[in-house]
């Protein structure tokens, strides 16, 4: 940042008499280059670069006007400040020399005491531009640390209340994080389809996957004889099961409350937690929802649940191969699961089979 006691300024003019007299006025002061001719002077600025420049307008070769375009042209240089110190008085060429992009006119014969008033105050008015800049880089660089911060406290919150509700259930393991990165992988294939192509956008993508570990949530409002029962569930035991998604919409209902907006990560998590258990045909619950009625994200969620479920042991099943629970979900094309997304799931099932082996139980639950 300019400081100003210590400013350079370089003086641009063919006479070396005038050279001597900006020397006389400002070398108290400042540091004063010199040039005596526009390419001379470009020279100079290439090499260092002046706080402030001291601009002639008569030169030969290349006059004033040309020195001050290329130095406005230039990214590089385009902030110096530029003087024009000249001769020609009429108001046509100060207005020339201002729409050029000089920020000031100071007509010869010089008064010196004109010259150090106008050199300092625009020297200051400089140093002043230069501290908000930084100031605005710096408040810029809080604003993405602090965004990033706030996000992933997001993060972890989503997960931590996610996790609230599987620890409740041992069979889960690591059942978050592995559908968490499948609803990923399938958005982002699903996203080079013209069909999807406009919806999953990369923002949408990241809140829906931010938004994966909170689909059962609700299973915090489920009775332990119920949730922990070792055994089939009775009907009236499953239809209070189902109501999970209910509980688990309502919870994120109440947290949407407390803030001004909706964000998405939260109607993601709502659209998900109510809605993963519906079904492309209808069958599904808790509205017997059918097609495009269900949300999209509850329909990706869908996907990801079914096949996590499939290669994990449960109380009431062995963990099936990578390769059946593919053919199962294959089977549920177009009854269980939008067609589409099972033609996606299909074409990265592999994807699949690899989060399941990296987030894998530890006690080697997943075939």
């Amino acid at each position: 940042m300019l400081d100003v006691k210590q400013a350079t300024i370089l003086a641009v003019d063919d006479t070396l008499a005038n050279i001597d007299v900006v020397k006389g006025v400002l070398s108290e002061d400042y540091l004063v280059q010199a040039a005596l001719n526009g390419p001379m002077a470009l020279k100079i600025i290439a090499k260092h670069r002046p706080d402030l420049i001291l601009l002639d307008i008569m030169m030969p070769d290349m006059d004033g006007y040309e020195v001050c375009q290329t130095l406005k042209s230039n990214p590089e240089t385009q902030d110096i400040p530029v003087i024009f110190l000249t001769a020609k008085s009429q108001e046509e060429d100060e207005t020339k020399g201002l729409a050029m992009g000089a920020v000031d006119y100071i007509t010869k014969p010089i008064s010196p005491p004109i010259l150090k008033e106008r050199v300092k105050n625009h020297l200051m008015l400089k140093a002043s531009r230069e501290l908000l800049e930084k100031q605005n880089e710096i408040l810029e660089e809080k604003v993405v640390q602090r965004t990033a911060q706030l996000s992933e406290l997001q993060d972890v919150a989503m997960v931590a209340m996610g996790a609230l509700a599987e620890s409740r259930d041992p069979e889960t393991g690591n059942h978050i994080r592995r559908t968490q990165h499948y609803v990923k992988v399938l958005a982002i294939e699903l996203a080079q389809q013209p069909m999807f192509k406009n919806i999953l956008t990369p923002d949408v993508i990241t809140s829906m996957y931010k938004s994966a570990p909170l689909h059962d949530i609700g299973k915090v409002g489920i009775a332990d004889s119920i949730l922990l029962k070792p055994g089939k569930l009775t009907d009236e035991e499953f239809e209070e099961m189902k109501n999970h998604t209910v509980y688990g919409r309502d919870a994120i209902c109440a947290a949407e409350r407390h803030i001004d907006n909706a964000d998405n990560f939260l109607i993601f998590a709502k659209e998900i937690a109510y809605s993963h258990q519906e079904k492309w045909d209808g069958s599904g619950y808790p509205e017997g929802l059918a097609g495009e009625d269900i949300p999209l994200s509850a329909r990706i969620m869908a996907v990801a649940d079914v096949y996590d479920a499939l290669i994990s042991k449960r109380v009431y099943k062995p963990a099936f191969s990578h390769d059946k629970a593919v053919s199962i979900i294959e089977e549920g094309r177009g009854s269980h699961f939008q067609p589409e997304l099972v033609d996606g799931f299909l074409r990265i099932a592999d994807a699949f089979d690899a989060v399941a082996k990296k987030y894998a139980d530890e006690e080697g639950e997943i075939q």
